[in-house]
C-alpha cells in the first residue's frame, strides 16, 4: 500500500533541550537555554518548535535536563493546542531513570534512546532531531524530502560558514553530490567545500533518520561501553564511515524573504544573545519576526497595550528605534535603540539605550543604562549609572570582552550594599 502523506505526516520531531548554556552565565542560573527569552515575547525554543510546526510536523517530543521548571511550564501554557484525537502530540520528557539507575541523559543519543518505547508509540517512519537552542527559520519538508530521494542514512543539515570560523564547529567534508566523507569536530584546519576553497560546511545539530535505521543504531551504542552517546561524538562518525550521510545545505530550506540572507544564530554568549536581540532594531532585520506566512508561536501573556507618558523637555516618554512588548509604560524614559520585553516599567529621567531588558523590570528614575541586557524581574535603583565606565561596572555586575554589561538582581543588590 502506498503512502500517500506529506512526509512530515510520517515524522516526528525530537528536540533536545536539555543543555544549561553556560556561557550565557547568570542568564541560565535559573533556566535552561532554550528557556531563555528572545526577541521581545518568544522564548529560544519557540523557533524549534514554530519550525516544526509550520513545516507540517504535528509530532513532537522534548528532551529536558538542566533546571526544565520554566521550559516546561512555557511548552504547557504556550503549546497545549496539540490533540491526541488528531493524532498529534507535544511530550515533555525530563530524564527519569527509565532505563537504570543514572538520573540523567549521558549524552544527546542517549537521551533518545532512554525514550525509545515513546518514539516507538508515535508510529512514524522518520525522526527530525533538533537542537532546541538555535534561532532560525527553516522548512524540514525540503530536508525530508532530500533524505527520501537520497537513499541516505542520516540527513546532516549544514550551514555554509566562512572556513576560517568552522574550527568552532563540527565540520563535514563532502563530494560534489553531497554525501559526507569525513565528518571532524571542532577541526584546527577545517575541510572546504567541493565548490569554495574559502567556506566550510559546519553541522547544525539537525539528523533526519529512517526510525528503523535510528533505532537499531541506539540499541547497539548503549550497549557499547566505549561510547559517549553523542550524535557529534559516537553516532554520526560511524555512519559517515559505514553508511550513507548526506548534508543538506540550509539554504535550500531556510525561510526568508526575496533576497534576504540565510539567518541562523547561536544566542550561546552574553554578546551573542544582546546582539542578536538589538539586530532585530534594526530598519529590516535579517531575522523576520513579521513573517504571517511562518509565524513563530509563542505563549501570550494577556497584557495591555505599551503604553508613553510625560511630553516635557528631559522628561518625555519616547522610543526611537526600539521594539516595546505589551504591558510596559514608559514614563518620562528615553529609550533608543534598545528591546524591552513584558511588562518593563521605566521612571522619569532614565535612558535606555542598546538594551536588552527582560520581562518585568522596573526602571527608577535618573537611571542611565547603555549596552545591557537585565535579567528577568530586576528592581534598577534610582539613580544606578551603567555602561559609562566599564571598570567601575565590572566590581558589581558581569562585564563582556566586548562590553555589554549582564545585570541581575543579585548583583544589584550588591552593588546597594555598597552604596
Amino acid at each position: 500500500m502506498v503512502d500517500n502523506r506529506r512526509l512530515t505526516q510520517r515524522s516526528m520531531a525530537f528536540v533536545l533541550a536539555g543543555g544549561r548554556g553556560s556561557r550565557l552565565k547568570e542568564l541560565t542560573d535559573r533556566r535552561v537555554k532554550p528557556s531563555v527569552y528572545f526577541g521581545g515575547k518568544t522564548r529560544i525554543i519557540d523557533f524549534a518548535l514554530s519550525n516544526a510546526m509550520n513545516s507540517g510536523i504535528r509530532k513532537i517530543a522534548i528532551a529536558t535536563q538542566y533546571k526544565a521548571h520554566s521550559l516546561i511550564r512555557h511548552c504547557q501554557r504556550g503549546w497545549n493546542f496539540f490533540r491526541a484525537e488528531r493524532n498529534e502530540f507535544l511530550d515533555i520528557l525530563p530524564a527519569s531513570q527509565r532505563m537504570g539507575e543514572e538520573n540523567w541523559y549521558q549524552g544527546t543519543a542517549d537521551a533518545v534512546t532512554q525514550n525509545i518505547d515513546i518514539v516507538d508509540s508515535y508510529d512514524v517512519d522518520y525522526v527530525v532531531i533538533l537542537a532546541g537552542d538555535h534561532i532560525y527559520k527553516m522548512d524540514y519538508e525540503i530536508m525530508l524530502r532530500q533524505h527520501v530521494d537520497t537513499k541516505a542514512d542520516v540527513t546532516i543539515g549544514c550551514l555554509t560558514v566562512p572556513r576560517h570560523e568552522a574550527s568552532a564547529f563540527g565540520v563535514m567534508a563532502t563530494d560534489h553530490a553531497g554525501q559526507i566523507t569525513s565528518f571532524l569536530e571542532k577541526p584546527a584546519d577545517p575541510p572546504a567545500t567541493p565548490e569554495d576553497p574559502d567556506k566550510a560546511l559546519a553541522s547544525m545539530g539537525i539528523y533526519v533518520f529512517n526510525w528503523k535505521f535510528l533505532r537499531n543504531l541506539l540499541i547497539h551504542d548503549m550497549n557499547d561501553t566505549h561510547s559517549t552517546h553523542d550524535f557529534g561524538s559516537d553516532l554520526i562518525p560511524e555512519i559517515v564511515k559505514t553508511g550513507r550521510a548526506m548534508a543538506h545545505r540550509f539554504d535550500e530550506s531556510c525561510v526568508r524573504a526575496s533576497g534576504a540572507p540565510a539567518y541562523w544564530k547561536d544566542v550561546g554568549t552574553v554578546d551573542a544573545f544582546w546582539e542578536a536581540n538589538i539586530d532585530l532594531t534594526n530598519f529590516t532585520p535579517d531575522l523576520n519576526l513579521w513573517d504571517n506566512q511562518w509565524p513563530i508561536w509563542t505563549y501570550s501573556e494577556s497584557v495591555p497595550p505599551a503604553k508613553f507618558i510625560h511630553d516635557e523637555r528631559d522628561r518625555r516618554g519616547v522610543a526611537i528605534s526600539s521594539m516595546v512588548s505589551g504591558g510596559c509604560i514608559i514614563s518620562g524614559t528615553e529609550v533608543r535603540n534598545s528591546l524591552l520585553f513584558t511588562e518593563v516599567h521605566t521612571n522619569s529621567y532614565a535612558v535606555l539605550d542598546h538594551a536588552v531588558v527582560l520581562p518585568y523590570v522596573t526602571v527608577n528614575r535618573n537611571a542611565r543604562l547603555r549596552k545591557v541586557v537585565i535579567d528577568r524581574g530586576v528592581d534598577i535603583p534610582a539613580g544606578l549609572v551603567v555602561g559609562e565606565d566599564p571598570v567601575e561596572d565590572a566590581k558589581f555586575f558581569r562585564v563582556t570582552e566586548k562590553g555589554t554589561t549582564l545585570i541581575t538582581q543579585n548583583m544589584v543588590d550588591t552593588w546597594s550594599a555598597a552604596q
